[in-house]
């Protein structure tokens, strides 16, 4: 496995909790009662931990920010379009995906990662080119999940999607300006959730392939949402149709 750095106190802390036998050894600071209690937790699962001040981090972080925790870890890779059709032949009627069309910010790919992860997502999807990937800030951003959900990276988002649906799932993308209402769709079989990027939305190709296009009713001042709270509205009531059915 390729050997990355965990920055920050969420991030080691997630890395703790769902990998601890991949983390090779971490550099810290002494500080404040959570990163005591953070060391305190890194030793009992037999971590070597290297003190070190200030300065040291912040040579070692290259501009992340930190909070006085580095850890070197062996890091979860992306899977390919191969091993997500296989994830979703396994989930069957469950399977759930967050498909991001060309997110850029590594906080926003972090935080949808964080979502996914909680609602029961099997994995979330992005494109090759032109989005934001597995890094430093995203794992930070991510406080863990990035080690306990797979990421797809594919080469060509329109042909992964046009495979998804081959493979059995309803590909529902957000857009603001349609009609029908998020609440009003059906999102209890299997299921692609497509989020636009940043800036533009979903791409021509993109759209074209979802089965349905819903909105996020939206009765305030604000007319477009953080791509990661959209997407964190979308999963969850995906979660909530599926709890009732």
């Amino acid at each position: 496995m390729k050997r990355e750095l965990a920055m920050g106190i969420n991030a080691v802390e997630g890395l703790v909790q769902a990998a601890p036998e991949r983390i090779v050894r971490v550099w810290a600071k002494r500080g404040n009662a959570r990163l005591d209690a953070l060391t305190e937790r890194l030793q009992a699962a037999s971590v070597p931990i290297e003190w070190v001040d200030e300065r040291a981090l912040d040579r070692r972080a290259g501009g992340v920010r930190h909070q006085g925790v580095i850890a070197e870890f062996q890091a979860r890779q992306a899977i390919d379009e191969s091993e997500l059709l296989e994830l979703v032949d396994a989930e069957g009627r469950e399977a759930l995906l967050l498909v991001l069309d060309n997110v850029q910010d590594p906080h926003n790919l972090g935080a949808c990662l964080r979502s996914a992860l909680a609602a029961g997502a099997c994995a979330v999807v992005v494109p090759k080119d032109r989005a934001a990937g597995l890094s430093p800030v995203v794992r930070r951003a991510a406080a863990g999940a990035a080690e306990r959900i797979p990421l797809a990276v594919v080469t060509n988002l329109a042909r992964t999607l046009d495979r998804l649906a081959d493979h059995g799932l309803f590909r529902v993308g957000l857009a603001g300006e349609t009609e029908l209402s998020l609440y009003d769709a059906d999102l209890t079989g299997p299921l692609a959730l497509v989020m636009g990027g940043e800036d533009r939305g979903l791409r021509r190709l993109t759209r074209e392939r979802c089965d349905q296009l819903v909105r996020i009713p939206m009765p305030g001042a604000m007319e477009s949402l953080n791509v990661s709270v959209a997407a964190g509205i979308g999963l969850f009531e995906a979660v909530r149709q599926r709890s009732v059915v």
